[in-house]
């Protein structure tokens, strides 16, 4: 049995992250799409559309990656962009017929992962990985590592 020094808690949560990455591009390929677009159709709003600065923070993506995203995505006609009414410096993105029809797709797949998940651990395995996540985020976020 390993030790608490033996377990490598960051290859753990990289290994298992890239393993959920492949599942849905795989599933996202069957669409002509990828996981990326897919989680960006779901972070914008259905009827307001989203600005696009708080596109990148919320999900966690960098501005160059997010921009070439949103491009691929307007060329695939599920978005298009319009000036906010509200800055006229910003710009919404908003989702065509074919991106809300995208969107309800992404969700639903994503909503079967959860729910697999969840039928398959106990309410104590989920209250121990969710303590042990908040855990290690209060860790990074009060610098407590480095």
């Amino acid at each position: 049995m390993k030790g608490v020094n033996d377990v490598n808690f960051d290859y753990l949560y990289r290994w298992t992250w890239q393993s959920i990455q492949k599942m849905y591009n795989e599933e996202a390929q069957k669409r002509e799409s990828s996981m990326t677009i897919g989680f960006v159709l779901i972070n914008i709003h259905s009827k307001n559309g989203t600005p696009s600065t708080m596109l990148g923070p919320r999900m966690g993506i960098e501005a160059t990656s997010l921009s070439r995203t949103l491009n691929k995505m307007e060329e695939l006609g599920l978005i298009y962009r319009e000036k906010n009414p509200n800055d006229g410096r910003s710009v919404l993105i908003k989702l065509t017929p074919k991106g809300k029809q995208q969107r309800e797709v992404s969700k639903e797949i994503v909503l079967k992962f959860n729910h697999t998940v969840a039928e398959n651990l106990t309410k104590k395995q989920i209250e121990i990985f969710l303590d042990v996540t908040e855990t290690i985020q209060e860790l990074i976020e009060q610098k407590l590592i480095f």
